[in-house]
């Protein structure tokens, strides 16, 4: 009995990490669908490069080392040229130089480790919390997120975005609302466009939540092209095999 108890608590120590961001999300705005493939290393690249230039100033990504970018197309020396920070060496992990307490004391909470952050939240959460702030005077940055609200994160993405507000509506006696449904529904109004338009911003954030899904498990790049590549021998190998095995079997029928 003991062990059927451990099995049982084992089998749901496994599935309940994946099982909670799902259920997290019930009820919130709907996700679009994050147009992910770590196979496409131009993404990835482009990822990368903001990733270090706009995340890293306060994220660490501590399971993760500059030269795991070489898997991605980049040579040693284009990441030593364009993204290790000075006094930085190409094996070392990607840490911050930010003190935690100071750290907490800035943003009142330690920002998260984002290693692991594209499998623990999932690829489309990440790509509507990028693409979800919105402007609100009642929060200390002047900034809420339709995804993750009361967020304390300033929206560091501003400049290429432009302004977005939550779109209003009029109670009966005509003054203006925020609209609990509309917030639910993920409806903002754009005031004004960035130094990106809509679809260029898109598409960079794309490029980002793409890294970060790349980052949860940089070995995938590798092993899902290895993978092709034993499935298209064994299918060279299998078919001459199951072709004279098919005339074998149906010789005599015919």
């Amino acid at each position: 009995m003991k062990n059927k108890m451990r099995k049982l608590i084992a089998a749901m120590a496994l599935v309940l990490p994946f099982s909670v961001p799902a259920l997290a999300n019930e009820g919130g705005p709907k996700l679009e669908k994050a147009p992910i493939d770590i196979q496409d290393t131009e993404s990835l690249q482009r990822g990368a490069q903001i990733f270090v230039n706009y995340c890293l100033s306060c994220h660490s990504a501590s399971m993760m080392r500059y030269n795991r970018l070489e898997d991605i197309g980049l040579s040693e020396e284009q990441i030593k040229a364009n993204l290790l920070p000075e006094g930085a060496k190409i094996g070392d992990q990607m840490n911050i130089a930010m003190d935690k307490k100071d750290a907490k004391a800035w943003f009142g909470a330690v920002p998260p480790d984002l290693s692991l952050i594209a499998r623990s939240r999932g690829a489309d959460y990440l790509y509507g919390y990028l693409r979800g702030f919105y402007r609100d005077p009642t929060r200390p940055t002047g900034w809420n997120n339709l995804v993750f609200d009361k967020v304390g994160m300033p929206h560091v993405f501003w400049e290429w975005q432009g302004e977005q507000v939550l779109k209003t509506e009029k109670d009966a006696e005509g003054h203006e609302e925020h609209s609990l449904q509309l917030v639910k529904a993920g409806s903002l109004t754009k005031l004004e466009n960035g130094k990106a338009n809509t679809v260029e911003y898109d598409r960079r954030m794309a490029d980002l939540t793409n890294f970060l899904v790349y980052m949860g498990e940089p070995a995938a790049v590798k092993r899902q092209q290895i993978g092709y590549v034993v499935l298209m021998f064994l299918g060279l190998l299998l078919f001459p095999l199951v072709y004279l095995l098919k005339k074998e079997y149906w010789r005599d029928v015919h």
